[in-house]
């Protein structure tokens, strides 16, 4: 039997985030194993309250361990490396990165307890590396934290390019760029696939270089009278570094504000990313400062409400304030998912006074994702047998495969849990998983399906009562019924507590005494009776705890 060489995402195909994108070839069903990126995304409090972190589900990943070779992870983003410490607790894999990413990888895992994290650098020189029978190459590529890459993997059945997150800017402000003429020479001999970012396909017009943000910063602060806020990424180490010397140009002392930035900063000096960053002064040293020379960077460009920008714009982060005549300004684009919780900032700054400014206007941001120019030029100058679009929603993907048809290819939309034959002329998936998730959730992963977030979500639009129930072990004689809501209206004219309270006595003196003595039945009987009176009173139906107490 012929060796299978196949593609399947389990994260970040058809959606934004989450990339975990698993790499087979061999023999079927005893194929080598190669994991390109482990990511995470992050919850909201419509669709996932109270959880921390959400995940692909690697069951499928560590019920094969013995057969992965490797982890490679393109770049230093949440969405790409997020779960490494969570699957390194399930599998014992060698972790494949370049510099920077793999210091931020280390102190990611230590945050989460781990410790020997077994992690080989990729240096400056991007040379090959070989795991079982795969070859990998690391290909520099702009993106909006350093030292990103594309790869290039090699099997015994044909080449093909994974591009991870992309742009193409012949002048970055900081980092590698996007060679063509090299990435034409990987793919002069065939290229089997093109597995590739999706992100920007509706974006018609030409990427614009990172280094067309500064003097538009310059300016930005030198017309500003009072303070100069700002946010980015804490990734964005280009950014940062333009925002603190346009605050340096301008007069300014730069104050950081947020643990994820001085983190950020701190690993590019460490592992010679960048060489140096612009003088700051601490955070306490800014009541010393008159306002209109005075720059805050700050964590929070997504809404996060722990995060520096979250607390000044709820008027005080460590006796930090801003108001009147102060600027706020989101360099920065909104990721989707994140809509309401920066708008919620900017609300809550403009209601201080302050003047925020977003890039609606498009000259204090520019995306690290490629547009649908930059795809068109991959394609016709790589001519892959396939183009397989990832990284992206749905309708992302359908987007870039169309595109990739206009220009002479053939296209496939794979998503989530799909199979994909690499070496197959049919270029059809061949099988299906379930392409579930996994809820960080304190410390505990929780599945899906598990019911935890849907109780949470249950009692979020019903409201929640609790019922102890006390009763004679021996003549099973109700001693006392207790009710306790939370979550629900109150109406002076009604105490539903004891409302709920006579309903269910009243049902427990006509039950049988055989029901009594069956917990589950009890249950049950409580349940209905409390859902059925609350939805009476007030069209409510809430969740039921119920506690019986047998004396």
């Amino acid at each position: 039997m012929a060796d299978r060489w196949f593609y399947m995402p389990l994260g970040g195909a058809g959606e934004i985030g989450m990339n975990m994108y698993i790499y087979g070839y061999g023999p079927k069903g005893r194929e080598r194993l190669l994991l390109v990126d482990a990511g995470v995304t992050f919850p909201d409090m419509d669709s996932t309250p109270g959880v921390d972190l959400i995940m692909p589900d690697f069951r499928w990943i560590a019920e094969r361990k013995d057969r992965l070779e490797a982890i490679f992870v393109t770049h230093a983003h949440e969405d790409h490396l997020g779960a490494i410490a969570f699957l390194l607790d399930q599998v014992d894999a060698q972790v494949y990165a370049r510099n920077f990413t793999a210091e931020i990888i280390r102190r990611k895992v230590r945050s989460r307890g781990f410790e020997g994290v077994p992690i080989r650098e990729i240096g400056a020189n991007l040379e090959d590396v070989s795991v079982g029978p795969f070859k990998v190459r690391f290909l520099p590529v702009s993106h909006s934290v350093p030292e990103s890459s594309a790869l290039v993997i090699e099997t015994p059945a044909g080449r093909l390019i994974h591009t991870g997150d992309f742009k193409i800017d012949d002048h970055p402000f900081l980092g590698g760029r996007l060679d063509l003429d090299t990435w034409s020479d990987v793919a002069r001999d065939g290229l089997a696939a093109l597995v590739c970012d999706s992100t920007n396909v509706f974006s018609t017009h030409l990427s614009r270089s990172e280094a067309s943000v500064g003097p538009e910063l310059v300016r930005l602060m030198n017309r500003a009278d009072g303070a100069v806020a700002a946010t980015t990424f804490a990734s964005n180490i280009a950014r940062l570094k333009q925002l603190a010397e346009a605050g340096i140009e301008s007069g300014r002392s730069v104050v950081l504000l947020g643990r994820a930035i001085n983190e950020m900063i701190e690993a590019a000096l460490d592992t010679g990313t960048i060489s140096d960053f612009p003088r700051t002064i601490m955070p306490d040293d800014c009541r010393s400062v008159p306002r209109r020379n005075l720059l805050m960077l700050a964590t929070g460009s997504q809404g996060e409400i722990r995060a520096a920008s979250s607390q000044l714009a709820s008027g005080n982060y460590r006796g930090i304030r801003l108001g009147r005549g102060d600027t706020f300004l989101f360099s920065s684009k909104t990721i989707p998912g994140n809509e309401k919780a920066v708008a919620r900032i900017m609300n809550a700054l403009s209601e201080l006074g302050v003047e925020v400014i977003d890039d609606s206007a498009g000259i204090y941001h520019v995306s690290g994702h490629a547009n649908r120019p930059d795809l068109t030029a991959l394609h016709t100058r790589l001519k892959p047998d396939v183009l397989i679009p990832m990284h992206g929603e749905h309708r992302h993907l359908v987007a870039h495969s169309d595109l990739a048809v206009r220009n002479g290819l053939v296209s496939r939309v794979v998503i989530n849990g799909q199979m994909l034959d690499l070496a197959s002329k049919k270029i059809i998936p061949s099988e299906c998983i379930e392409a579930s998730r996994l809820y960080l959730d304190g410390n505990q992963k929780i599945g899906s399906m598990s019911g935890t977030v849907r109780d949470r979500l249950k009692m979020a639009r019903e409201g929640f009562v609790s019922v102890s129930i006390v009763l004679d072990a021996d003549t099973r004689r109700r001693l006392s019924v207790e009710a306790n809501s939370c979550g629900l209206p109150l109406d002076r004219s009604i105490d539903l507590n004891e409302e709920i309270a006579e309903a269910v006595e009243s049902d427990i003196r006509r039950a049988r005494r055989r029901d009594l003595a069956d917990d589950s039945i009890l249950e049950g009987l409580v349940v209905s009776t409390t859902r059925r009176t609350v939805d009476g009173l007030i069209r409510k139906k809430p969740k039921v705890g119920v506690v019986v107490h047998r004396l």
